[in-house]
């Protein structure tokens, strides 16, 4: 079994064009196809997406009362 890559842009309207094979007519093919980019809702590029959303409060406030810094007395 020859195994090869091609690489190919979907069209507008939902086809994928394969041009120049180099298979015989009429010989049976396997195809897979996989994408160049990851899905974003599975750990990719939003890792937190459909999680329980975060909440701030003050989120430019201080960390700490300014009266707990030792430095400042």
């Amino acid at each position: 079994m020859t195994t090869m890559t091609i690489r190919a842009v979907v069209q507008p309207d939902g086809k994928l064009v394969l041009d120049k094979l180099p298979f015989a007519t009429g010989e049976t093919v396997e195809v897979q196809v996989s994408t160049a980019v990851a899905d974003p809702t599975e750990g990719g590029r939003y890792p937190l997406r459909g999680l329980t959303p975060y909440k701030y409060d003050d989120p430019f406030g201080p960390a700490r009362d300014p009266d707990e810094w030792e430095c400042l007395t």
